[in-house]
Formats: C-alpha cells, structure tokens, sequence
C-alpha cells in the first residue's frame, strides 16, 4: 500500500486539516468533567431565557436531534434533560491557543482560519516521522495535554485536507489523495464540495449537474459562462485540485468579527445601538490587542426568518477604537434598515487590517488635543479587562435607560452615569 500516508511525495505538498470537535462543547467537558462527560450539552447565548440558538452541542446531545443553528426552545423539548451553558469565548481562546501551539510542535506553517480549526503544512517535517505519524501523535497529544477531541484530513492540498477531516467524526482520521477522489466523492451532491454553497448547487441542479462527478465531466466553457471565474475553480476542485497555500501569516490579515443572537427580536434604534456599541467594543478590543488597525467595517444583520444582509463602509484612514466603529456601524445601519423592522441577530466585522505600526491613524480636526486622554483611557480599559475579565469596564451606553440600577444590583462603583461616558465596575 503506498501513499500520503506512507512517505513523502516527490513533488506536491502533504497538507493536514485540524478541526476540534464540538470544540465550545468539548472545552467545557475538559473543564468540568464530573459535570458535563458524555452528557448532552449545548453552548446557548441566553440560557435564562431559554432563547436564541443552539451555537454548537455535544455529540450525545446531536445523536438525540439537537442541531447546530437550532432553536434553544426547540432542542429542549426535543432533549428535555440538554444541559445548556452559557458562551466563555476567553476559555475557548484559552484552549485554542492550546491546540494551535502543539500544533506549531511539528511545523511554522500552521495557518489559523478559526477559533477551532487550522491547516498544517507538514512538507519538511520527515525527521518527525511519516505523514500518517504525525497526524496520529498530534491527534493523541491534543485529547491527552488538552482533553480535546479532533478530527483530521490527510491531504495533498488544503481543499482535500478539508474535506476529508469532514468525513470522520468525532475523533476520525481520514486520508485522501487525488486518486481516490473519483471513487470517493464523485457519487456525492454538489454541495457537498467545499466551497459550493445551497444556492450555487441549485443553480448547478437546473444544468443538470447534480453529482461532483457530473460537475467533474461538465463543460468549462460553460460553467465559466455561467458562474464566471468560479465555475473555472468548480470543475478543478471536483477533480480534487487546489493550489492554494498554507499561509502561516493568515491572522494578521483577516478579518475580526463579532455577531450575537438576540434573546428577543428588537425594532427599537436605541436597543439596537446598544447592542452595536457592545459589538463594536468588542471587536475594537480584539483589533487593539493584535496591534492592528482596520479600513473596513461591516454589518450583519439577521432577520427572523433568517435571511441576512451584509454592508459595509471603507473609511478614507484606518480606525482602531470603540468609538469610531460604532460611528460607521450605526451609520451602515441607519443607511441599509429601515426603522422598526425585527432583529434576530446582530454582528460587526472589521476588515482589510493592517498593523498599526504601518498605518497614520486619523486625527478629528475638532478634538485632536483629546487624543492623547482617550488613547490613555482606552489602555486603562483594556489593561482592566486583561485583569478582571471582558465585563470589568462598560460605558454607560451599554447599559440601558437606567445605568443607575447596575449599580444598585451590581455593587458598581462607577466614574460617571452620563451616556456614553465610561462606567468602571468591579462585581464582587
């Protein structure tokens, strides 16, 4: 038997997808075990209400019908005993700069492309051990250091790596050359294809093309005179080619988003402005820890019957602070919604990053002699965070008509209640 996973090739790439399993999930289990081991358990956004969506569940609580995306109300009474947890995106960062280290153990180019996924060229890493060796000691040392299960693809590009890390779960190991792509994915719908999406393979449905292996044998010409570029890039993936590179750099290039499923639909501006300032924050604060500063913001906005938009604004100079992202957020909303119609979810991404230390941030002619106070303020806020945790500093923006009441129920102690204006608290 020869391949990928008996010894190097002698041209081409050897590429490893990473993906954790039910990762939310998983790094609550490796926490509290006695608590949640083989339990069915789902990471909710509102666990008091009982809202919102099911963000990701156990695989006990998905082999009872719970689904991903699914109602909160709805797999509670499909699974009447699902432990529901509330979102801790610190420890998820926690973990998943744990598994991207032991990662890095067998090779630099390890490319990030979520909180719980990467790609792992492993090319010039044969003095660790053949392919499928390094891929059964890094899926071991990620369930023995971290406690966490992972799927993973053993590929010769990334688009294979993907798919095949797809095909075994929890805890699977899959290998998949080009040669095995006719047996083993011709016989599949297209949307299966990564890359392919449900509009895209109902478009390729009214061709005929309802099979990767229909899509494999169609006319170039005419996917191109159909779908342009992509359908170029369609006929090659359906014969598992990719010439995409593991791009170890990715992070300081992406983008930096933060979307939240409301607890209920909102029609009011100021709620909406709340939540867009509290998305903004967010997101700035991520932005400023990388050091980096963005030239693009964008909405997402959700409506009940899940259809969604995207907008965005490019700003003439980059931006970096809470302040500012929430001035192009609100503005994108104001231009592109239309007042009083229900919200289900709400995002804000920044994009087209680079590092501040290549990038002459915008000075207000108005108030530039306050920059410097509000650039210290913004590091004593962040500095704060880094201490107590993410909820340690709110503005009163944040908090609704009546901030006072925080204080009464929290023990706040406090700068100012004005609007917008900074509001310090520690709970005790």
């Amino acid at each position: 038997m020869s391949g990928v996973e008996e010894h190097y090739p002698a041209k081409g790439r050897v590429i490893i997808h990473l993906d954790m399993n039910a990762f939310y999930c998983s790094v609550h289990e490796a926490e509290e075990p006695d608590v949640y081991k083989n339990k069915a358990t789902a990471v909710s956004g509102s666990i008091e209400q009982r809202k919102g969506i099911i963000v990701t569940c156990s695989y006990a609580a998905r082999a009872k019908g719970v689904k991903t995306g699914m109602p909160v109300r709805q797999a509670v009474k499909m699974c009447p005993d699902i432990i529901l947890i509330k979102p801790d995106f610190h420890l998820y960062r926690k973990y998943s700069r744990g598994f991207l280290s032991i990662a890095r153990a067998y090779t630099p180019m390890v490319e990030s492309v979520s909180i719980d996924e990467c790609y792992m060229d492993i090319t010039g890493s044969k003095l660790m051990g053949t392919p499928l060796q390094i891929a059964e000691s890094l899926q071991r040392r990620i369930l023995t250091e971290l406690a966490l299960p992972c799927s993973i693809g053993l590929a010769p590009n990334k688009l294979l790596a993907k798919m095949a890390s797809d095909m075994k779960k929890p805890n699977g190991l899959t290998v998949l050359r080009i040669r095995d792509v006719p047996q083993v994915l011709w016989d599949k719908p297209c949307n299966l294809l990564f890359g392919v999406g449900g509009k895209t393979a109902a478009k390729l449905a009214k061709l005929n093309i309802h099979t990767i292996g229909e899509l494999a044998a169609a006319d170039e010409s005419m996917l191109i005179k159909q779908f342009g570029t992509v359908g170029a890039w369609m006929k090659s993936a359906a014969h598992g080619i990719d010439h995409s590179q593991v791009n170890p750099h990715r992070d300081q290039n992406k983008s930096i988003g933060h979307t939240t499923t409301l607890p209920q639909d909102l029609t009011k501006r100021d709620d909406i402005f709340r939540v867009l300032l509290n998305l903004a924050d967010q997101t700035g604060r991520r932005l400023r820890r990388q050091k980096l500063v963005a030239s693009t913001v964008q909405i997402t906005i959700r409506r009940p019957d899940m259809t969604t938009i995207t907008r965005s604004h490019t700003v003439p100079a980059p931006i970096q602070t809470t302040e500012e992202i929430t001035k192009e957020a609100r503005a994108l909303y104001l231009k592109h919604w239309i007042d009083g119609e229900p919200i289900r979810l709400l995002g804000v991404t920044l994009q087209n990053l680079t590092p501040i230390s290549e990038s002459a941030l915008q000075l207000d002619l108005f108030s530039f002699e306050e920059q410097p106070r509000k650039e210290s303020l913004t590091k004593v806020m962040d500095a704060l965070r880094d201490k107590f945790g993410e909820d340690a500093v709110l503005t009163a923006g944040m908090l609704g008509d009546d901030p006072s009441s925080l204080i009464r129920n929290k023990r706040i102690r406090g700068t100012s209640l004005q609007k917008d204006d900074t509001l310090l608290y520690i709970d005790e």
